[in-house]
């Protein structure tokens, strides 16, 4: 039996995404096929990205996070699990990163509660801002979608009203939000804690132009 040094090491070798200098990433080289390339910013405990990439065996999934203690944890999930469409990039996104991504090559990004922040001081951390809106619109495809879904009131308005002043995207919802989950939805453990906290979430999904 594995240590769970060995498994982290093993699942690193096998999925984790790294990204040279002044290298693009070649996406039908990662993953072996030229199958559409979804993104989840903020993958926390992998629960999202896991389930979603079991259901969807013919897209290829990039986990992106910036903590090590939740990485290790997506990576010894990836391990049980010998998910081949997926890849964790422990990298922050920003104008630099994005160099290493083909502009226009992303189908799909999800947001799936992202950090609230909030208090009104703390408002610039939220990372639902215009500059942000720019990068994901560079990795979308024409027609692609960026997929949120927040449970704090205030951080929904704030995202509808953001992406309001856009003219390279537009909602899929009409009143920018819904708050009725799709068939197949996935419900992780911090969504269905705060549900029965009584907090609702609001699904938002806006389509690149």
């Amino acid at each position: 039996m594995l240590s769970d040094n060995e498994i982290l090491e093993e699942s690193r070798r096998n999925f984790e995404l790294n990204i040279e200098e002044n290298e693009m990433l070649d996406f039908h080289k990662i993953f072996g096929n030229k199958n559409p390339v979804h993104i989840e910013i903020g993958s926390g405990r992998g629960e999202f990205l896991i389930k979603v990439a079991l259901q969807n065996p013919e897209i290829n999934f990039i986990g992106i996070d910036l903590k090590e203690k939740r990485v290790k944890t997506i990576f010894r999930k990836l391990y049980k699990d010998k998910l081949k469409n997926v890849r964790i990039a422990k990298i922050y996104l920003d104008e630099e990163s994005i160099k290493f991504i083909q502009l226009n090559s992303i189908d799909k990004i999800y947001l799936q509660h992202p950090d609230p922040w909030p208090k009104k001081r703390h408002f610039h951390r939220r990372i639902i801002q215009p500059e942000f809106i720019d990068i994901m619109h560079k990795m979308l495809i024409s027609g692609g979608i960026v997929d949120i879904a927040t449970d704090h009131e205030d951080y929904a308005f704030w995202i509808v009203e953001h992406f309001l002043e856009r003219k390279d995207f537009t909602s899929i919802y009409k009143k920018g939000f819904t708050r009725e989950q799709e068939k197949g939805h996935i419900e992780t453990y911090f969504e269905k804690t705060k549900r029965a906290e009584g907090f609702e979430p609001y699904f938002m999904k806006y389509r690149s132009i």
